[in-house]
């Protein structure tokens, strides 16, 4: 037999699909009626996951998708026959398959390949299904963990399916190994960053250092997590801004996890005035903070005194917040700060500015400048001047000043 029944053509030269063509005769049916049918079988597969989603009572949540994946699997068959019939096409396709060697064999397993692909996609929502159900009674697998799992679960069932469908065209997979290893090669040494990424967000997946809705730092990026692929990490900043992460960059930089236990530890920096007994101001500041709303009772808030600074001893308030997020770290931060300030002015604590004081003290054998005489050494007489017996030239001169004044005078 050379080709498949239904295409193979009867003794009045017909095939049986052909005899669909009689039905709608013109042109415009045909293109109308073929429409219908893409359009039909398009929105059955689109709605293929919400079919499989759906639980129907009395059937088990397996079989079910098993139908389903069946019935999808039939009717896009029967819409490509019919298609192929409406056109008057099937003796055509079988005159094609015959003349490329193309038997029933081959048709038969060209059958079996659509058969696989469109069964390889649609048991991916089957798949969905089971791992939900899987890690569902399982708390300690995240979201991140079960979209990973899913992922890993739909390549496997595209490579098994691909392999299936080259076996069955008797496909020497062995050749496509051997080169699929040295394009392999190719691959990951032009794309090592890449790869390092897909690699790095494995062991993220397995480390869990944070997971989506956490408070995050990051290098020099701090926000909430927002998404966690395999190649990449996403924090939306508190200015409203959205920063991809590579997962090689997060698990190559220091990490700080500031809501791993679901609270985050503010605190708040004061300083009193060296006048002011220390004491006394921590024990203000910390009845201060526990009479307010925001933070959390249970762990207490905390003061403790941390440095001496310039113009003040510095206290430390620290308090703890729930659920944290910007928003609520400001809001305690700003209650915090306020009432503070309000009760120091109350008890009379001074928050003093930054001071310094400046003193003077007696010079004592300091710098002398240039002109003054202090501590100058005599200077030597010069001898050109000097007097004949030894005396000073300054002497003479004097005394000629002296003679000529008195002339002056007469």
């Amino acid at each position: 037999m050379s080709a498949v029944p239904l295409l193979a053509p009867l003794q009045n030269g017909v095939s049986p699909l052909d005899e669909l063509a009689s039905l709608v005769p013109s042109f415009a049916g045909r293109v109308a009626v073929t429409g219908v049918i893409i359009f039909l079988v398009t929105a059955l597969l689109a709605r293929g996951d919400r079919v499989h989603d759906s639980d129907p009572e009395h059937v088990p949540a397996a079989l079910w998708s098993l139908l389903v994946t069946l019935t999808t699997m039939s009717v896009t068959i029967g819409a490509a026959a019919a298609i192929v019939g409406i056109w008057g096409q099937a003796t055509q396709v079988a005159e094609v398959f015959e003349g490329y060697d193309f038997g029933y064999r081959s048709f038969v397993n060209l059958g079996l390949s659509i058969l696989i692909l469109v069964g390889a996609y649609t048991m991916t929502s089957l798949v969905r299904r089971l791992v939900d159900e899987v890690t569902e009674a399982r708390p300690a697998v995240s979201q991140h963990q079960r979209e990973i799992a899913y992922r890993i679960a739909q390549v496997f069932l595209y490579v098994v399916g691909v392999s299936m469908v080259l076996a069955l065209w008797n496909v020497d997979l062995g050749g496509i190994l051997v080169g699929a290893g040295f394009l392999g090669i190719v691959v990951g040494m032009a794309a090592r960053q890449t790869l390092g990424a897909l690699l790095a967000g494995f062991v993220l997946m397995f480390s869990r250092p944070f997971e989506i809705g956490d408070w995050v730092e990051v290098g020099d990026h701090e926000g909430i997590v927002t998404d966690i692929t395999i190649v990449n990490t996403r924090i939306q900043t508190f200015d409203g801004e959205y920063v991809m992460v590579p997962n090689d960059v997060v698990s190559s930089e220091s990490l700080v996890n500031r809501s791993r236990k679901g609270r985050l530890r503010i605190e708040v920096d004061v300083g009193a005035d060296y006048d002011a007994d220390p004491k006394r101001a921590a024990d203000v500041a910390l009845e201060a903070v526990e009479r307010l709303d925001e933070p959390l009772g249970v762990p207490t808030p905390q003061v403790v005194l941390k440095r001496f600074a310039d113009s003040a001893v510095v206290l430390g308030v620290r308090v703890w917040i729930d659920r944290p997020s910007a928003r609520r770290k400001w809001r305690t931060q700003t209650a915090v700060i306020s009432a503070i300030k309000e009760e120091f002015e109350s008890e009379g604590i001074k928050i003093p500015y930054p001071q310094r004081e400046l003193m003077s003290r007696p010079e004592e054998n300091g710098f002398v400048l240039s002109g003054d005489g202090r501590g100058a050494a005599p200077r030597e007489p010069n001898p050109s001047t000097a007097s004949t017996d030894g005396g000073d030239g300054r002497e003479e001169n004097d005394a000629a000043d002296g003679d000529s004044s008195d002339g002056e005078g007469s």
